[in-house]
């Protein structure tokens, strides 16, 4: 735990927060003394900026006489010297606009909520797709196709329609897949594709012992209908080469790790599954991610929520002198914003 800072070192280590997150430049106590309005001499700030150095929340790069924050004096910045900056009611009304329910269902939402965390912090906004989970069953339906081939269209949180083919050992009449059909509705609509699947498998092992055509089944061709598809992609990510316009993510082979990660997704996964359980904003700020790729970076996330549960996290990902007081109002709203369209989807 850090120390708590007197209120002279608190607003020295405000000012020199702010003016590195402006300028991406080190600081130095001359230029700390022009911008303080403390009555302080230059040889007393240097003496602040010594205790703070020595306390570990600022440090001195080799090439410069003044100092930078530290993973600690930003972690300090952002949890008890932040203010952060409320959003226009014009930017709020471009990521409503964008964040309108669609006809064709999230998938459309989550990428624009990406471009619009891209966009609007012109860093890397990164939005995982809604967990499987939260999909409810509305209605299901089989249609016969040629061969031993079945259509399932399948209706799910009330406008979305998935349809899946399904193979099976023979040919089925429309009128028996029609009575299939409305003994699931009857018995299972409502329910959420992982606990209904599961429920199915139940189903159809009970149904045998008791030599239940009808319902074995129905229960095995929706259990395969339901069967998990490999996801094309577990969260879409938006504006990655602006991490090539900051100083500090410059180097070719930092670069070249950071674009991996978004591209292979293993580590930022790992990190964003941590964030489904906190019901809350996350802000991981260089080292403390536990990903060496994202020493250099900060993640601000949060969850967003489908029926009052957590369905995903989206977030910005950029340098650690990002502009916390306007990154984490974007990042806050768009959750709250994604949280309503899917609502009004659903």
């Amino acid at each position: 735990m850090s120390p708590i800072l007197d209120n002279r070192a608190a607003e020295l280590l405000k000012l020199l927060v702010e003016r590195y997150i402006h300028d991406g430049q080190p600081v130095g106590s001359r230029t700390l003394s022009r911008m303080a309005n403390l009555g302080l001499s230059s040889a007393t700030i240097r003496n602040v900026m010594a205790d703070l150095d020595e306390l570990g929340f600022v440090a001195s790069p080799h090439t410069s006489a003044g100092r930078i924050p530290t993973t600690r004096g930003y972690r300090y910045f952002v949890d008890s010297l932040l203010a952060p900056e409320a959003l226009s009611e014009a930017e709020r009304e471009a990521i409503a606009e964008e964040l309108a329910p669609r006809q064709n269902g999230p998938t459309e939402m989550v990428q624009a909520a990406s471009r619009m965390l891209s966009q609007m912090s012109k860093m890397a906004g990164v939005v995982t797709v809604p967990r499987r989970n939260l999909t409810v069953l509305r209605r299901i339906e089989f249609l016969p196709l040629s061969g031993n081939r079945v259509l399932a269209i399948l209706v799910v949180n009330q406008h979305e329609v998935q349809n899946r083919i399904i193979h099976t050992e023979r040919p089925y009449a429309a009128d028996e897949l029609e009575r299939y059909a409305n003994a699931l509705n009857e018995h299972f609509a409502g329910r959420d594709l992982v606990s209904l699947r599961q429920a199915l498998m139940q189903e159809a092992a009970d149904a045998q012992a008791r030599v239940n055509l009808l319902l074995r089944e129905a229960a095995a061709m929706a259990e395969q209908a339901l069967r998990p598809e490999q996801p094309s992609s577990d969260y879409v990510v938006a504006g990655g080469p602006n991490l090539m316009g900051f100083q500090e993510l410059a180097d070719v082979a930092r670069l070249r790790a950071l674009f991996d990660a978004l591209d292979t997704k293993r580590d930022l996964l790992n990190l964003f599954d941590q964030c489904l359980n906190a019901d809350r904003m996350q802000l991981f700020i260089g080292d403390e991610s536990g990903y060496r790729v994202l020493d250099e970076c900060s993640v601000v996330t949060s969850p967003y929520y489908v029926d009052g549960k957590v369905a995903g996290v989206l977030g910005v990902i950029g340098p650690t002198r990002m502009a916390y007081h306007r990154i984490i109002p974007i990042v806050r709203e768009t959750a709250r914003l994604l949280s309503a369209g899917l609502k009004g989807e659903g």
